[in-house]
């Protein structure tokens, strides 16, 4: 709606500002500070996370088959005990298409600007979603917090701010006249409007679930794409609070919230192939192993593919000057974000 992106103007100007001369700037803080985020913040957060385990994840409007599914389980101990609504693939596929046929005819400035209103809500539930990433990566808590809450933010408002730029650089129409001597000019009035690819997939991975998914999750979104969500099965809780939080926006904006759906299985159980290899999948976003990776490049189709798979990133020692100093600086990049960052060093 245009209020949304009225009320996120200056934000995005900022964003597009970063873009064009890639200078630092973050529209969402990192600290998680009871200054910045309210005195209530840190409470709530833990309230709300404590109240959503061991019982139904709730997605009002959601399609759902016949059960739930959730096998998350804490890497500091217990089981999450959450569960999600498992539609069929069909069911899904269907419900993105529908919804998608307003969404593409939608302004610019309203696809993005309901982009821009759930990545502030997304932004005011980070202390929340610190707790949902670090119960299913293993993460501390202050990582989870910038990782999985500011940090993933920014890289959806990098996505959003690219795509409103590239789609702002053609008119929505244009007066064309060309002089024809003694004769009348010839006349032509253009009208152009941005067509959607079509449904997108956007694969979670089980270590970063917002940070690397939000990139293609709202460059489809804003571009006009319906987006389904494919959680890893270890890590859906991150996305599904995503998902959640964009469905009440898209609702409220007067949109399909299906627009937005959540697609689950189970460790052997997977549904991913087939939703990689489905038809009506035009857009395909992919974070994992190199093996896998391979395999969704190979068997798309027709879909677009963006895979952010495994890093080689080897250390190469030449000379020094300063042995000690050299170790530290190894031994801090070695152990930076406990070595899970696919930029840490790895062969």
């Amino acid at each position: 709606m245009a209020k949304w992106f009225g009320k996120h103007q200056d934000v995005l100007s900022g964003a597009l500002k970063a873009i064009s001369e890639r200078g630092y700037w973050s529209a969402y803080p990192e600290i998680p500070s009871k200054k910045i985020y309210g005195e209530d913040a840190p409470a709530t957060g833990q309230s709300v996370y404590n109240g959503l385990l061991n019982k139904p994840f709730d997605l009002p409007g959601h399609p759902a088959g016949d059960k739930r599914v959730g096998q998350e389980i804490s890497p500091y101990g217990p089981d999450l005990g959450i569960t999600y609504p498992a539609a069929g693939i069909e069911d899904l596929v269907s419900s993105a298409g529908i919804a998608g046929n307003m969404w593409g005819r939608a302004s610019v400035k309203a696809r993005v600007g309901v982009c821009l209103e759930i990545l502030h809500r997304l932004n005011q539930k980070s202390f929340e979603m610190a707790h949902a990433v670090s119960h299913t990566t293993g993460q501390a808590f202050i990582m989870a917090f910038q990782a999985g809450g500011p940090h993933a933010q920014d890289r959806g408002l990098e996505a959003v701010a690219y795509a409103y730029r590239e789609m702002t650089q053609t008119p929505e129409s244009a007066a064309w006249e060309k002089p024809q001597g003694r004769h009348d000019p010839l006349r032509l009035t253009k009208e152009y409007r941005i067509l959607p690819r079509g449904i997108a997939l956007t694969i979670g991975c089980s270590t970063f679930p917002t940070w690397n998914s939000y990139p293609g999750l709202f460059a489809s979104l804003a571009t006009g794409n319906p987006v389904i969500v494919k959680p890893h099965p270890m890590a859906i809780l991150p996305l599904a609070m995503t998902v959640k939080i964009g469905r009440e926006v898209l609702e409220e904006s007067g949109f399909d919230p299906n627009l937005l759906l959540l697609a689950v299985d189970e460790p052997g159980a997977e549904i991913t192939k087939d939703l990689v290899t489905h038809p009506e999948v035009k857009i395909v976003d992919f974070t994992g192993s190199g093996t896998f990776g391979t395999w969704v490049r190979q068997n798309a189709g027709n879909a677009l593919v963006f895979s952010e798979e495994a890093g080689v990133n080897s250390i190469v020692i030449d000379s020094t000057d300063d042995f000690k100093g050299m170790v530290r600086n190894i031994t801090f990049s070695l152990a930076l974000y406990s070595g899970q960052m696919c930029t840490a060093p790895q062969d």
